[in-house]
């Protein structure tokens, strides 16, 4: 094998190790972030927003008094409805 084969042949293995590397990272973060409920994740996201939404257009007094009510209603909703699917 020549010098400069054996050259692209570290780098593509470099490459696939990298990738496979990104790959676990993002599975990862998927898994732990989503995990059994995606529904709770899609519910911070709306929340992050609504807050965000609000600290920009209306004051960060409002948001400061909003965030705790929607962390509360979300978290009482999924403990109701893991309650009923046990």
């Amino acid at each position: 094998m020549s010098p400069e084969a054996a050259t692209r042949a570290a780098e593509a293995t470099a490459r696939g190790w990298a990738l496979r590397a990104l790959r676990a990272f993002g599975l990862f973060w998927w898994d732990f972030l989503v995990g059994d409920t995606p529904e709770v994740t899609v519910a911070a996201l709306v929340i992050l927003g609504m807050v965000a939404g609000l600290v920009h257009w209306v004051s960060s007094t409002a948001a400061w008094a909003v965030l705790p009510v929607l962390v509360a209603a979300t978290l009482t909703t999924t403990v109701l409805r893991g309650r009923r699917v046990s």
